[in-house]
């Protein structure tokens, strides 16, 4: 190394060193092509991110040199230092996991799995969570108390959206419909209609039927191919109600309701409605 370029690494691994964005990018692009591993740990340690990202950071420039165990205790760090951040970046969360998982310490997994869903409850980390507890063979009491957890979030937020979500991410479309009735929005109530054709038919249809009345309005082709959409939709459950043709003399009614959209007509046209 240069007199020149020891300096500047001296001035980010000192008590006194500058703090502009450029001179770290200077520093941290001459130790790297010393390939000096600990002064870049020591440059990254300075100023570590709240999320994590500089603890994942510097667990990848370890692993890179071949120091798994050193990498597995700063990612692990990360997550403590982190623990009640609302936001911690979820790329640490899953290096730690897959290292977890690797180890065969399935249940540690669910446990930081578990944490990060308690303060994102998100749809994404409840799947997360569901992945690890279903690999350690304990998804059924983590998802009892997930849901429980989603539930409460519903009553005190007089909503449901990731509740609803959950469950029907899970399948489990019994606990959705009756989720719905009071919480869902249109989306989560076409999608449950949507898997629910064959099984509760005329349930599905009602849903059908109310959001058809609700996409007259809009014009367009996007909303156009939504509408016939919810009515190939609603075919169905009349199909499997055995009563087509009821539906015809209501598709029949409809088209007569909106013939000058000409744009709509031959979208029905075109999907036989």
């Amino acid at each position: 190394m240069t007199s020149g370029n020891a300096k500047i690494k001296r001035l980010w691994i000192s008590p006194g060193r500058p703090s502009g964005w450029a001179e770290r990018y200077l520093t941290e692009r001459l130790v790297k092509a010393e390939g000096d591993v600990d002064a870049l740990v020591a440059l990254h340690a300075q100023d570590l991110d709240p999320s994590g990202a500089s603890h994942l950071l510097i667990a990848e420039e370890l692993e890179s040199a071949g120091r798994g165990d050193e990498a597995f205790a700063w990612a692990e760090r990360g997550l403590r230092d982190c623990a009640a951040e609302t936001y911690i970046d979820g790329r640490l969360v899953d290096y730690v996991c897959v290292r977890y998982a690797k180890a065969g310490r399935a249940a540690e997994a669910v446990a930081v799995r578990r944490d990060r869903f308690r303060l994102e409850r998100s749809l994404a980390a409840y799947r997360q969570l569901r992945s690890a507890a279903r690999a350690a063979d304990c998804w059924e009491v983590e998802r009892a108390a997930a849901l429980a957890t989603l539930e409460e979030d519903a009553r005190r937020e007089h909503g449901g959206s990731v509740l609803i979500d959950a469950l029907l991410d899970d399948g489990d479309l019994d606990a959705a419909w009756r989720e719905a009735s009071c919480r869902a929005d249109d989306r989560q109530r076409e999608r449950l209609a949507d898997l629910s054709r064959e099984t509760r038919p005329a349930e599905a249809l009602g849903v059908y039927l109310r959001l058809v009345e609700r996409s007259k309005e809009p014009t367009g082709d996007r909303a156009y191919e939504h509408l016939a959409r919810l009515l190939l939709g609603a075919r169905d459950c009349h199909r499997v109600l055995g009563t087509e043709e009821v539906f015809g003399v209501y598709l029949a009614g409809l088209r007569t309701e909106l013939k000058r959209r000409r744009k709509l007509m031959s979208i029905l046209d075109r999907h036989r409605l």
